[in-house]
């Protein structure tokens, strides 16, 4: 560990670009260190790995980007649970994770990967967890849940400490069972980016009308 958080310090903080373009849309990662790899961004923070460290995700919030400490109060509650990661270290802008190996929803809907309705379920019993845990899920949707061997996994719970309700879950579940589930079981086919992103700023210019 002691070494991992050396190389995040001197190569990683110290050379990648991380820029926050839109607070509602995922930061930017203008340049990483050899031999770091990118292995997503959302909107506070862009995650990353070392090839020799696999089992670590390391976690950089983009310089002006809240929530680290919340987020690390997030996992301290949730303890060890089957759908999550854990936090191993936090350090003053970035945290070290456990590394989830997986798929993520979107990803699957890109590349034609089936969505088992057990990975449903098993968000839905991780949500009721993390509620019996004193956390408020928020922001669960396609870019921040996973599939795995046909299992569910949740990959991002920054926002877990929020207040007020978010309805994205029950939404997706909602399209999931009554458009993806039927379609799916007779025609599985890859959707194209471009189709995803329509759908997916569709959706929040809904929910902002909504509101």
């Amino acid at each position: 560990m002691e070494k991992l958080i050396e190389r995040i310090k001197g190569e990683l903080l110290a050379q990648a670009t991380i820029e926050s373009v839109d607070p509602l849309e995922p930061v930017k990662v203008r340049s990483v260190p050899k031999p770091w790899k990118v292995l997503g961004t959302g909107n506070y923070a862009a995650v990353f790995y070392h090839p020799e460290a696999p089992d670590y995700a390391v976690k950089v919030y983009a310089p002006g980007r809240p929530g680290l400490t919340e987020e690390a109060e997030v996992y301290r509650r949730l303890g060890r649970h089957p759908a999550f990661s854990e936090c191993y270290y936090s350090g003053p802008d970035f945290l070290i994770l456990k590394r989830l190996q997986g798929v993520t929803f979107y990803d699957s809907m890109k590349r034609g990967i089936l969505i088992t309705a057990q990975a449903i379920e098993d968000i839905d019993s991780a949500l009721g967890y993390a509620r019996s845990r004193g956390l408020h899920p928020h922001d669960v949707h396609a870019k921040n849940v996973m599939v795995q061997d046909g299992r569910g996994l949740i990959v991002d719970i920054s926002d877990f400490l929020k207040d007020e309700d978010c309805s994205m879950w029950e939404d997706f579940k909602k399209a999931y069972y009554h458009l993806y589930r039927p379609v799916a079981s007779r025609w599985m086919f890859p959707v194209p980016r471009p189709i995803l992103e329509i759908v997916r700023k569709g959706y929040r210019l809904w929910r902002r009308l909504k509101e």
